[in-house]
């Protein structure tokens, strides 16, 4: 496995962790421009750590390799915090969605 697949992995997980987080942190009383600014503010949080990560797993790489490493896997990390926002929200707030 290259640098860049633990990098696109890694992100991935990431993803899954930022989605986790935000769907407990967001509450269904909080209005749309709040849990909007949660959300942004978990994944861009999430999404530095992981660039800082990638540095850290291809310094030893050319120079092609860090550019890339940089923003590789940023379509999955963005659908997975979606995709795990929206499940563990609405799992945990079936009873107040369904009203």
């Amino acid at each position: 496995m290259t640098s860049l697949d633990k990098v696109y992995y890694m992100r991935i997980a990431l993803g899954i962790i930022a989605g986790v987080i935000s769907g407990f942190v967001i509450a269904p009383e909080f209005d749309q421009g709040t849990s909007v600014g949660i959300a942004f503010g978990v994944a861009i949080a999430f999404f530095g750590i992981s660039i800082g990560i990638s540095k850290g797993m291809t310094k030893d790489q050319p120079k092609e390799v860090k550019k890339k490493a940089g923003y590789d896997g940023i379509v999955p990390f963005i659908f997975m915090n979606l995709v795990f926002m929206i499940l563990v929200y609405s799992a945990l707030h079936q009873g107040t969605i369904l009203k």
